[in-house]
């Protein structure tokens, strides 16, 4: 924390390369920097080709806005009936534990506040938070969050958990963290030992790119699945960065290699300051339908974007639904193929018939139920099935 890169000059020392640039002093009085020598030392290149150097080096683009832009979309500061803890949904609420980050991701969604003053919560705030969840028993589920709360000492973090455990009707406390991603040698021993103290404790963190999945990284993320805590990850689509269906399934099958559950992936906020990452919603979808059928379900994130003016995270999706009638449901697969699900017996007028079984000839077909299904002409997946029988015992061989 305290080698981190923190001004354009140290910026220049450290890569050469980029002395003689933009002048970055008025992005970095506006958005502060800080860079662990690790994470500076996972880029491979010193320029916008390289994720890591796009995630953490200002660029002066971040001076730009459309006006729909806004410094806080979420309406955080709309939904915080206690300074420091936003409550929005009727059985969460989020606590901002400090302002302080190892590293500053310049996709941030709290780019106004976060490094702006590294400041960490008080026992005098920590504990109005406290009442106001004893007050609140309908809350449950408390995020942790910052700034990244993993940046205080493991007696700070300690003090935090220990009071939100105090309240009786916190069940789950989640904390967010992108320290086993920029400052792995964070996670110790001490404490993992500590947070065991305080189970049921789960950690969502922020992976974005397979570069960041470093054997460092790794052992990071073991030491907090050993000692009982289960992870997720909640990555943002990067315009740039990851806006490829091949990064984001290479990225999701190394998370669930290393116990790392793939949670959300979110779409760009409307921040001031992240035009230049932000992808269409359309590419969101696209990944999505490239993963399905491509990864099991466990491996699969949820890809929602955060409405702005608080109306929390909304989930999007292919079309899967193709149509609907009283009696059947058309749904399709990731292959193209329609099937017919035929609803609950007592929605058919009269009786139900047995359906053809080769291909329909139109969607209506399916959605009458005189098919179930129009079979695409060529799939992988049927290339390589052999014919079978209801008598076929074969599923039962090994």
């Amino acid at each position: 924390m305290a080698n981190r890169i923190r001004t354009p000059q140290q910026l220049a020392n450290t890569f050469p390369r980029l002395a003689g640039g933009p002048d970055l002093t008025s992005v970095v009085a506006k958005y502060p920097m800080a860079i662990t020598p690790y994470y500076a030392s996972l880029m491979r290149r010193a320029d916008s080709s390289d994720p890591i150097f796009q995630m953490c080096v200002p660029r002066v683009q971040e001076l730009t806005d459309p006006p729909f832009l806004m410094a806080d979309p979420l309406e955080e500061c709309h939904d915080m009936p206690v300074p420091g803890m936003v409550h929005r949904y009727p059985d969460r609420a989020l606590v901002i534990a400090t302002t302080m980050c190892s590293t500053y991701c310049r996709h941030c969604t709290r780019k106004r506040i976060a490094g702006t003053r590294e400041t960490s919560i008080t026992k005098r705030r920590l504990e109005q938070i406290a009442n106001y969840l004893t007050e609140h028993p309908q809350i449950s589920d408390v995020i942790v969050s910052g700034g990244d709360p993993l940046t205080m000492s493991t007696e700070h973090v300690e003090m935090v958990l220990s009071r939100l455990r105090q309240v009786p009707s916190v069940q789950i406390i989640r904390i967010g963290t992108r320290v086993p991603v920029v400052l792995p040698m964070r996670i110790t021993d001490e404490l993992c030992q500590m947070l065991r103290k305080y189970h049921p404790i789960w950690i969502n963190t922020h992976f974005n790119h397979p570069q960041e999945l470093t054997p460092e990284s790794i052992a990071a993320c073991n030491r907090l699945s050993d000692a009982g805590v289960p992870l997720g990850n909640q990555s943002v689509l990067l315009r740039g960065v990851n806006d490829s269906p091949q990064i984001i399934e290479k990225l999701c099958r190394a998370l669930v290699r290393n116990r790392i559950r793939p949670y959300y992936l979110y779409q760009c906020d409307l921040v001031r300051g992240v035009e230049h990452f932000r992808t269409p919603v359309s590419r969101g979808m696209e990944i999505m339908e490239y993963l399905r059928g491509r990864l099991s379900g466990l491996a699969i994130p949820t890809f929602v974007v955060d409405a702005p003016h608080g109306g929390g995270k909304i989930p999007v999706l292919p079309t899967y639904v193709v149509s609907q009638s009283p009696t059947h449901t058309v749904l399709r697969n990731y292959e193209g193929m329609l099937i017919a699900y035929p609803e609950p017996q007592q929605r058919f007028d009269g009786a139900c018939r047995t359906p053809q079984e080769d291909s329909a000839p139109g969607v209506w077909e399916l959605t009458a139920g005189q098919y179930s299904r129009i079979q695409p002409e060529k799939t992988i997946r049927h290339s390589r099935r052999r014919p079978c029988c209801a008598s076929d015992e074969s599923v039962g061989d090994f």
